[in-house]
């Protein structure tokens, strides 16, 4: 199937077999109960003889992990729960060798309350960040500006 999506060019993922990888609980290469960089890369050989074209990676960026990764706090390093940058490297040279194509689930819509991005925002009305987040004023008695509601529980605001 490879060679198939290779003619498509840039429209390379239209019937593809992509698999997704999902760190924490993928295989652990340290013995500390948790998914690896080097566990991944060790198992593209055998996603490749499944007939994969792609490997879709869940976030392995530096979080607090208060949302099991997706509260990214760091878009340019990875957390030391999953290795380190040149574990990706040799992750992305091990796919490519393979003829994989990597996919990384890069959260831009939101943060950590962490990131730099979070903390410039929050930080001035003012600034050049300001914008890159929804702020609202507290309703006179304290109280959440509105109702919405968090998927994960409680009010969104918090």
């Amino acid at each position: 199937m490879a060679d198939e999506n290779a003619e498509r060019g840039s429209e390379w993922w239209r019937g593809c077999v992509i698999y997704q990888v999902y760190p924490r609980s993928f295989q652990d290469t340290t013995g500390n109960g948790s998914g690896d960089l080097k566990g991944i890369t060790a198992r593209l050989a055998h996603i490749a003889s499944l007939g994969a074209d792609a490997v879709w990676l869940s976030p392995f960026f530096k979080s607090p992990m208060a949302d099991m990764g997706y509260d990214v706090s760091d878009y340019r390093d990875v957390d030391p729960m999953f290795g380190t940058l040149e574990d990706f490297d040799a992750l992305i040279a091990e796919a490519h060798r393979l003829g994989l194509k990597l996919i990384i689930d890069q959260v831009i819509s939101h943060s950590s309350d962490k990131h730099e991005w979070f903390v410039e925002s929050r930080a001035s009305r003012d600034n050049a960040k300001a914008d890159w987040y929804v702020w609202a004023d507290a309703k006179p008695d304290g109280s959440a500006p509105n109702n919405w509601q968090s998927l994960f529980g409680g009010p969104a605001w918090e």
